[in-house]
Protein backbone atom coordinates (compact mmCIF):
# COMPACT_ATOMS: atom_id res chain seq x y z
CA UNK A 1 0.00 0.00 0.00
CA UNK A 2 1.19 3.43 -1.26
CA UNK A 3 1.30 6.39 1.29
CA UNK A 4 -1.30 8.14 -0.52
CA UNK A 5 -3.60 5.00 -0.17
CA UNK A 6 -2.83 4.60 3.67
CA UNK A 7 -3.57 8.31 4.44
CA UNK A 8 -6.79 7.43 2.42
CA UNK A 9 -7.40 4.77 4.33
CA UNK A 10 -7.04 6.64 7.80
CA UNK A 11 -9.33 9.27 6.06
CA UNK A 12 -12.34 7.43 4.62
CA UNK A 13 -12.43 5.00 7.44
CA UNK A 14 -12.38 7.90 10.11
CA UNK A 15 -8.85 6.53 11.77
CA UNK A 16 -6.73 8.56 14.35
CA UNK A 17 -4.59 10.67 12.20
CA UNK A 18 -2.49 10.15 15.22
CA UNK A 19 -1.56 6.80 14.35
CA UNK A 20 -1.35 7.64 10.45
CA UNK A 21 1.88 10.41 11.89
CA UNK A 22 3.25 7.08 13.75
CA UNK A 23 2.84 4.88 10.80
CA UNK A 24 4.37 7.14 7.70
CA UNK A 25 7.78 7.63 9.95
CA UNK A 26 8.35 3.84 8.92
CA UNK A 27 8.30 4.47 5.11
CA UNK A 28 10.40 6.48 2.90
CA UNK A 29 8.19 8.25 0.76
CA UNK A 30 6.85 12.32 2.05
CA UNK A 31 2.98 13.22 2.30
CA UNK A 32 1.42 16.06 1.37
CA UNK A 33 0.74 17.59 5.21
CA UNK A 34 3.33 17.44 7.64
CA UNK A 35 2.70 16.46 11.72
CA UNK A 36 2.11 19.02 12.82
CA UNK A 37 -1.12 19.89 10.24
CA UNK A 38 -1.99 16.23 10.91
CA UNK A 39 -2.54 16.57 14.64
CA UNK A 40 -3.99 20.01 13.98
CA UNK A 41 -6.29 17.96 11.92
CA UNK A 42 -7.25 15.03 13.70
CA UNK A 43 -8.29 17.80 16.86
CA UNK A 44 -10.00 19.68 14.55
CA UNK A 45 -11.95 16.30 13.78
CA UNK A 46 -12.45 15.00 17.26
CA UNK A 47 -13.85 18.73 18.36
CA UNK A 48 -16.00 19.11 15.40
CA UNK A 49 -17.35 15.33 16.76
CA UNK A 50 -18.12 16.56 19.64
CA UNK A 51 -19.52 20.23 19.37
CA UNK A 52 -20.91 19.68 15.99
CA UNK A 53 -22.07 15.99 15.11
CA UNK A 54 -24.34 17.16 12.30
CA UNK A 55 -21.35 18.88 10.58
CA UNK A 56 -18.82 16.23 11.04
CA UNK A 57 -21.37 13.40 9.77
CA UNK A 58 -22.21 15.91 6.56
CA UNK A 59 -18.42 16.13 6.22
CA UNK A 60 -17.75 12.68 5.59
CA UNK A 61 -21.14 11.95 3.98
CA UNK A 62 -19.83 14.74 1.20
CA UNK A 63 -16.44 12.99 1.43
CA UNK A 64 -18.36 9.48 0.47
CA UNK A 65 -20.18 11.11 -2.38
CA UNK A 66 -17.26 12.64 -4.35
CA UNK A 67 -15.40 9.49 -3.96
CA UNK A 68 -18.37 7.37 -5.52
CA UNK A 69 -18.57 9.75 -7.93
CA UNK A 70 -14.64 9.12 -8.69
CA UNK A 71 -13.77 11.57 -11.72
CA UNK A 72 -10.58 9.77 -11.50
CA UNK A 73 -8.52 12.41 -8.76
CA UNK A 74 -8.69 9.54 -6.09
CA UNK A 75 -5.29 10.95 -4.76
CA UNK A 76 -6.90 14.41 -4.22
CA UNK A 77 -9.89 13.55 -2.16
CA UNK A 78 -8.63 12.65 0.90
CA UNK A 79 -6.20 15.60 0.46
CA UNK A 80 -8.78 18.41 -0.36
CA UNK A 81 -11.48 16.46 2.56
CA UNK A 82 -8.10 17.45 5.34
CA UNK A 83 -7.60 20.59 3.40
CA UNK A 84 -11.32 21.69 4.48
CA UNK A 85 -11.12 20.32 8.28
CA UNK A 86 -7.95 22.23 8.91
CA UNK A 87 -9.81 25.53 7.94
CA UNK A 88 -12.66 25.00 10.42
CA UNK A 89 -12.06 26.51 13.82
CA UNK A 90 -9.40 29.46 11.78
CA UNK A 91 -10.37 32.68 11.03
CA UNK A 92 -14.37 33.82 10.77
CA UNK A 93 -15.45 30.68 9.37
CA UNK A 94 -17.74 28.53 11.16
CA UNK A 95 -17.63 24.79 10.62
CA UNK A 96 -20.75 24.75 8.46
CA UNK A 97 -19.52 27.54 6.27
CA UNK A 98 -16.12 25.27 5.95
CA UNK A 99 -18.44 22.11 4.82
CA UNK A 100 -21.25 24.38 2.50
CA UNK A 101 -17.74 25.05 0.96
CA UNK A 102 -16.09 21.84 0.65
CA UNK A 103 -19.81 20.82 -0.66
CA UNK A 104 -18.97 22.34 -4.04
CA UNK A 105 -16.26 19.67 -4.42
CA UNK A 106 -19.38 17.81 -5.38
CA UNK A 107 -19.87 19.95 -8.50
CA UNK A 108 -15.98 20.20 -9.33
CA UNK A 109 -14.65 19.11 -12.54
CA UNK A 110 -11.37 17.79 -12.43
CA UNK A 111 -9.41 18.24 -15.60
CA UNK A 112 -5.85 17.01 -15.84
CA UNK A 113 -3.18 19.31 -18.02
Amino acid sequence: MTLVELFTDYIVNRKDLKDYVEERKTRNERGEFNDTKLLTAQENLDRLKKEDLKTYEQMYMILDKIMKADRGHYVEYSINFTKAILKMYRGHATPEDVCKEYAKELNHRYHDA
